[in-house]
């Protein structure tokens, strides 16, 4: 069996990511114990990624490059913004907990999709965010082994995404 459309990979990677100044630097790890999963075909995972890994088998392995405009895109300025402190009220007080910078908050865009937001500094003017993906501008290189291949199942393709342990729970 080889990774193809409709079927369950199984991958551990190693991933890279390269700002262009600082070089190559670690960024995440996906053990062989807890693989990630994904469908091929369900645009879960980068298409250049994804082709990469299209006729190989379990045991191969692979290393892929994707330029940053192939992996998340080019930084915007415009994607930063400052939000109104009072907009992070819970009950009339302001949530410290919530209020820190680093800290990844959900939120909606003006169409209602949900986007994330990085607290970057909070002043006077208020609590500055950053919409970019954490990645955006970074090259990013991957090294890793196929761990798992399966047909996916009818319920899978139709709903465009993996079941089960390492995938979406209902």
């Amino acid at each position: 069996m080889v990774v193809e459309k409709d079927k369950v990979v199984g991958i551990a990677y190693r991933l890279k990511a390269d700002d262009g100044e600082s070089g190559m630097q670690p960024w995440e790890e996906v053990p062989e114990s807890a693989p990630f999963l994904f469908l091929v075909g369900s645009d879960s995972v980068f298409p250049k990624f994804e082709e990469a890994l299209l006729g190989k088998s379990v045991g191969d392995e692979f290393s892929v490059f994707l330029g940053f405009q192939d992996a998340y895109g080019d930084y915007y300025e415009e994607r930063r913004t400052i939000i109104p402190k009072a907009n992070f009220k819970q009950d009339g007080k302001k949530n410290k907990d919530l209020l820190r910078v680093g800290k990844v908050i959900p939120m909606q865009d003006d169409k209602g999709g949900q986007i994330k937001g990085e607290i970057i500094k909070i002043d006077y003017m208020g609590v500055h965010m950053d919409f970019n993906p954490p990645l955006a501008g970074y090259d990013l290189f991957f090294e890793g082994k196929i761990m798992s291949l399966r047909n996916a199942e009818k319920e899978e393709i139709e709903h465009g995404h993996v079941h089960g342990p390492g995938g979406h729970q209902h």
